[in-house]
């Protein structure tokens, strides 16, 4: 257990200068605060807040943030006031305070919802001082180590939301070792068969693993000292998350790893890194494509180092990264390493158009003011923030991130709206592409412009970055809009006739006008262009402008919710807010009693059903979804595919389908197939009755022997 005098200790080590009084003020009124609170048994309160300030101490955080770690959660229980807390500790840190207690303070209908607008709040607070970001990580990091005792559904919940938002997020401020944590500990609780297995057979190998790292390291050492270098070498096994993601990724099993182990060499200047890269290829075959020199393009987090991976001793694959002591400073501390607050007299806030390790942060703050809807924000923040980036030159040298997979007229709208909106062709490296071409590191792109081009909506099924598929959509809607509003006419015309009415008339008369209000729309033809569009339904201008005698009664179930609005219910589906139109599930995604789901409004075919993430949904207009969830008082078996890799041998199938059949799921389709080697591919169509079930059955294959991978069809 970590105690108050470690944490002393660990800030002399790095600021010997500092006066600590405040600090011993800090701790003394955290004791007194969380005296006899435990959140778990035997799990005191005061244990949590010292070990979250002990890890801002080993990011070498300055003693106002360490204090916001031990009073993190004193104004979330009401235990002081925030201007209590002012008057005995200062505005500063009565403000980082603040900043970690306002994240989660709101309650949302749904796990999207809060995960999106907890996200929105703390980018809030990174805009007044970064370091509430480095606190909630520090405090996510302890919780997640004491997560086992929490209950099954809570580790879920919380392990997900730390995969998906915090272990990107360490990634992108450059803190290697949480984000390496953070994936191990969200791979643990989602994935926990998986995860011990893998563990398990790791540990057989350390043995050997160890005698191998200790048997490179002093090759490298010697070849340095041969050549007059000096360098600190050290060696590691890499994180179990690295290496199922790597088997995941390529389909290959643990066998098949020859890369268990990273070396690391530090050394003093940038000069050194290139010579010690010549030695260890000299010594070393290097494998082709494996060579990244983030010295001369950091990454986005002011992260730089050399990495290459040969086939070192033995025949195994062994990759190396080369640095100098700032770098690796830096590769540790993360983007703390520039904060202003280390500056006299500085702050934690971040100024300046040039500070490049904040561009990012500048930008999700733009989204967030930008995106209103919470799902379309956060799907802009795990794809163009949180996954993988490229870097590409413009013709002039400037170089540009980009996420992967980015073609270029992401490049386009990523320098200016106008270029992306008029480009009508790309050259990469001097040669014209597709515009659907993906960009690899290293390219040089130019764009060809036309005053006669504009945006195309075939151009939202490449494009990858939110900024350019958000800028393709306004374009397409102010150019549909005089369609939408005739369509709109046409269709509300049409209807008004069942009932015997004229168009000109009703658009005039009270009623219409109290419905364009009623419905959210300031005139007459936004509410038309919505008709025509397809965001609202007829029935729901219908049954505002035709008497009720007069009109038709819904043959759909319908009831009133407590908010006044109208409720669909059928088939374990309630729809909030939209009565009288159809609707029916997604075959792209087959979602199934459990799924996080939206509605999609689609014209001629009422609402249609999908899962939250559908890879089929995320291109199209935010403004056409419709909140929908499950009814808990209905149960009805929905089929679903499942994908499952396997190594070929005798009776595997047998084996598959019976672990299917002992979780009494209906097998109602397979596909059997073989990949390279001695691998097979068998795809099964099935009946569950909600994800609980469906994941009893997955976990069930994952166990039969051979079997490596089993996925979920989407799409």
């Amino acid at each position: 257990m970590i105690r108050f005098n470690d944490i002393l200790e660990k800030i002399r080590s790095y600021h010997p200068d500092v006066n600590l009084d405040e600090l011993q003020r800090a701790y003394v009124l955290c004791a007194k605060a969380h005296k006899g609170k435990e959140p778990f048994e035997g799990e005191p309160y005061l244990k949590h807040s010292l070990q979250v300030a002990y890890i801002l101490t080993q990011l070498r955080m300055d003693v106002d943030t360490v204090i916001t770690g031990l009073l993190h959660d004193i104004l979330e229980k009401n235990l002081i006031s925030k201007d209590t807390l002012k008057s005995l500790f200062g505005a500063e840190v009565a403000e980082l305070v603040d900043g970690v207690t306002q994240i989660g303070r709101m309650t949302f209908r749904n796990t999207q919802e809060r995960q999106a607008e907890n996200f929105r709040k703390m980018l809030l607070a990174t805009a007044r001082d970064i370091r509430v970001v480095i606190v909630k990580l520090a405090d996510r990091l302890d919780s997640m180590r004491t997560l086992d005792q929490q209950a099954r559904q809570v580790q879920l919940q919380v392990a997900q939301e730390t995969y998906d938002i915090y272990a990107p997020l360490a990634n992108r401020l450059g803190i290697s070792w949480i984000k390496s944590e953070l994936e191990d500990y969200s791979f643990r609780y989602m994935e926990p068969e998986i995860f011990y297995d893998l563990a398990n057979k790791i540990n057989r190998r350390r043995v050997q693993r160890d005698e191998y790292i200790g048997e490179a390291k002093k090759k490298i050492e010697l070849k340095l000292a041969e050549h007059g270098m000096e360098g600190l070498v050290s060696g590691r096994a890499k994180h179990l998350y690295s290496v199922y993601d790597k088997m995941q990724r390529q389909g290959i099993d643990l066998d098949q790893v020859y890369d268990l182990a990273a070396f690391r060499v530090i050394v003093p200047k940038i000069s050194d890194c290139y010579a010690v890269l010549g030695i260890i290829h000299s010594t070393w075959k290097p494998i082709p494509g494996r060579f990244k020199d983030y010295i001369a393009m950091p990454k986005a987090n002011m992260y730089q180092s050399l990495h290459t991976t040969v086939i070192g001793p033995y025949g195994e694959r062994m990759e190396v990264q080369i640095r100098t002591e700032e770098m690796h400073r830096v590769a540790e501390e993360g983007i703390a390493a520039h904060w202003k607050y280390k500056e006299a007299g500085g702050s934690g806030s971040f100024q300046g158009k040039d500070d490049r390790q904040f561009a990012w942060l500048r930008q999700l703050l733009e989204w967030q003011q930008e995106l209103k809807d919470s799902r379309e924000f956060m799907r802009s923040v795990k794809l163009d923030l949180l996954s993988d980036s490229v870097y590409v030159f413009t013709p002039g040298g400037e170089v540009k991130e980009l996420p992967r997979g980015a073609t270029p007229i992401d490049f386009a709208f990523s320098i200016h709206s106008e270029l992306g909106t008029h480009c009508s062709g790309a050259k990469i490296n001097g040669k014209l592409v597709p515009l659907r071409t993906e960009l690899n590191n290293g390219n040089i792109v130019e764009i060809i412009t036309s005053s006669h081009q504009s945006p195309s909506k075939d151009w939202l099924a490449f494009v990858k970055t939110s900024r350019a598929r958000n800028k393709i959509r306004q374009w397409i809607k102010t150019e549909q809009r005089g369609k939408s509003i005739e369509l709109g006419r046409e269709l509300l015309e049409k209807e008004l006739r069942k009932h015997g009415l004229g168009l000109k008339k009703t658009l005039v008369g009270e009623a219409f006008v109290a419905a364009v209000s009623d419905l959210g729309f300031k005139e007459t033809d936004d509410l038309l262009a919505s008709l025509g569009y397809g965001k609202v339904s007829l029935g729901q201008v219908i049954s505002r402008v035709v008497p009720a005698q007069e009109r038709f009664e819904p043959s759909s179930v319908e009831k009133e919710t407590e908010a006044g609005g109208r409720e669909r219910v059928s088939s374990g589906i309630k729809i909030h807010g939209v009565g009288d139109i159809m609707f029916r599930f997604a075959k792209c995604c087959n979602p199934v009693q459990g799924d996080p789901v939206v509605g999609f409004i689609t014209r001629g075919r009422g609402i249609t059903v999908h899962t939250a993430d559908c890879p089929r949904i995320q291109d199209d207009d935010p403004e056409r979804y419709v909140d929908v969830e499950w009814d808990e008082r209905e149960s009805e078996s929905r089929s679903v595919s499942i994908r499952v890799f396997c190594y070929d041998r005798k009776g595997i199938l047998a084996g598959i389908t019976n672990a299917i059949t002992d979780c009494e799921a209906n097998i109602l389709s397979a596909s059997i197939s073989s990949r390279k080697g001695d691998q097979g591919v068998n795809l099964f169509e099935i009946e569950v009755k909600d994800l609980d079930h469906l994941t009893q059955v997955t976990n069930a294959v994952k166990r039969v022997k051979d079997v490596f991978k089993v996925e979920r069809v989407r799409g």
